[in-house]
């Protein structure tokens, strides 16, 4: 069964690719940013080898266990099962083949800013990936949920550990940190939106609270409510007469909040896009991105399931406390940058 979450994370990788790129070509071009002397190699043959290691284990595992039942794919793909031998053979395999097809680790070569793009969507992804998972880990405890298995990812945890390996890598190779948050910053908003549709179509559990409330005329009832049915995470009651691993649907509807989040971050990244030509102030980009994506999470929030914390008066997830963050920092470079101006005045 093709994983409808896994597809649509491709696609979220894809469009991201697609943009950044876009923007760093657009950038060099208005000679924002410059080519540079780079290393002709810059993923080591090491990293191959680990990346063959984990397929290797994971496809024979799942190959030889194919007529049995191993769990929904998250919680397979994030256990430790997998198939040692199978596992060091191809990331052996891999790893010298990418040795033999790599130039020496001192060898340079002029390099163009969008040629970073696979280096980037390697290293970001990772540490994304590690960050999603660790922010979910962290909301499961808070939400007493067990975390020896796979608990979902988290968004903000992607976004923070992925935008922070980002500017490094481009810090790195002599792209500041404000230029590099602008290109980023459209390409970024369109990764979440399609990434939430993922989340939409696959059931993933980030659904909203129960909505019995009745339907306005003219709203489609998609679009007000839903029992998820066939949810990846085995939610609610059996489907009667469905065989196979997806049997399940919510007894009571709720709030499609991943297609919300989808709509309204596919509309913000056309705002973004169309922006991006018109502002001039670096870094400014950035903090549109900032406060629109933290104002659309702190608001969709109050009608998603998720542990709180109380703070004072207020009763918020974690995941709002960061889009508070996140806010605040788009309004502090607003600020910085205006106040900065004054004086240059």
């Amino acid at each position: 069964m093709l994983n409808l979450f896994g597809f649509f994370l491709v696609l979220a990788f894809a469009a991201a690719y697609v943009t950044f790129r876009l923007e760093y070509k657009r950038k060099e071009m208005e000679g924002v940013i410059h080519p540079f002397a780079g290393p002709a190699r810059i993923v080591h043959p090491f990293l191959w080898a680990l990346l063959g290691f984990v397929a290797g284990a994971k496809l024979v595992y799942w190959w030889q266990h194919r007529n049995l039942y191993i769990g929904t794919p998250q919680d397979f793909i994030f256990s430790i099962r997998g198939n040692l031998i199978a596992g060091l053979i191809i990331g052996v395999i891999a790893g010298l083949v990418a040795k033999r097809r790599s130039p020496p680790a001192a060898a340079t070569e002029n390099m163009h800013p969008y040629q970073l793009m696979d280096y980037l969507l390697l290293y970001c992804g990772l540490f994304g990936f590690a960050g999603a998972i660790l922010f979910a880990k962290v909301e499961a405890i808070s939400g007493f949920k067990p975390i020896f298995y796979f608990n979902g990812l988290n968004y903000y945890g992607a976004l923070i550990a992925g935008a922070l390996t980002y500017l490094y890598i481009n810090n790195r190779y002599g792209i500041r940190p404000a230029i590099a948050a602008d290109i980023g910053s459209p390409g970024m908003m369109l990764a979440y939106a399609v990434g939430r549709m993922g989340c939409h179509v696959a059931g993933d559990g980030d659904w909203g609270i129960i909505n019995e409330q009745p339907r306005p005329a003219w709203l489609p009832e998609w679009l007000w409510a839903s029992h998820y049915p066939h949810n990846s995470i085995h939610q609610g009651i059996y489907i009667p007469g469905c065989a196979g691993n997806y049997c399940t649907v919510l007894p009571t509807p709720v709030y499609p909040t991943p297609l919300y989040e989808a709509i309204v971050c596919f509309c913000l990244f056309l705002l973004l896009w169309a922006l991006r030509r018109h502002v001039k102030k670096t870094g400014f980009l950035f903090a549109y991105f900032a406060i629109l994506n933290g104002a659309e999470r702190f608001i969709i929030e109050f009608i998603r399931v998720n542990p709180r914390y109380h703070i004072g008066y207020w009763n918020l997830s974690q995941a709002q406390i960061i889009a508070l963050g996140w806010m605040l920092t788009g309004l502090i470079v607003l600020l910085f940058s205006a106040r900065k101006r004054a004086f240059s005045e």
